[in-house]
């Protein structure tokens, strides 16, 4: 399976800006191993001001965990952030897991199961849960994940509407299937396509 190469659709003209501010829009892949964040306290940690001369009120909108890869979405606009971690957005993750998980685990996934969040119990909402196959052809992890020659390991595609802390991990632990490397492939109308680990495109603006 290979990444699909669509990409956003940058409009010409941002209504929203004024004559003092120039609205930035930013698209990139961030690999495993680095932070959703531009500082840290934490030594010999990666950020994301490696991978651009970004500008210095540009932020993420949401974020990846450390452990996670792939679209993250960069802008100063407040009111373009606000609207994309509104409730409803669609998040779309590629997820590699231990076993073969059964369609009795999708439906599970689907109709939503119990996870903790700051420790209480929470029920996720609704998803969409399918395998992947074949394996999307994804650039090689570094470093590798670890896989037990005894275990085999699958893929499913996984999209939320939710940004619980590591949710996605937890959703398929719970249903027996831990994960081993996670990908978000979407965020709303905007795919990862033909980007790769570190890349970064810039545009004129995100359009909802």
């Amino acid at each position: 399976m290979h990444i699909r190469r669509t990409l956003p659709t940058f409009a010409a003209k941002d209504d929203r800006m004024d004559a003092q501010k120039r609205y930035r829009y930013y698209l990139i892949y961030k690999p495993y191993g680095m932070l959703s964040q531009f500082t840290t306290a934490e030594p010999g940690k990666r950020t994301l001001g490696e991978l651009h001369a970004f500008p210095s009120d540009v932020y993420p909108v949401g974020r990846l965990d450390e452990d996670s890869e792939g679209l993250l979405l960069l802008t100063n606009d407040p009111k373009m952030n606000a609207l994309l971690l509104g409730e409803g957005v669609e998040k779309e993750y590629w997820v590699q897991v231990e076993g073969i998980p059964t369609e009795a685990a999708l439906v599970q996934l689907r109709q939503g199961v119990d996870i903790t969040v700051k420790k209480k119990r929470y029920r996720t909402l609704p998803a969409q849960a399918r395998r992947l196959e074949p394996v999307p052809a994804l650039p090689e992890r570094v470093p590798p994940i670890r896989v037990r020659l005894s275990i085999p390991d699958r893929w499913i595609a996984l999209t939320i509407r939710e940004g619980k802390n590591r949710q996605v991990r937890k959703m398929v632990a719970a249903v027996g299937f831990p994960c081993l490397r996670l990908v978000r492939a979407r965020f709303g109308k905007w795919e990862l396509g033909d980007l790769h680990p570190g890349g970064v495109r810039e545009g004129s603006e995100f359009k909802i």
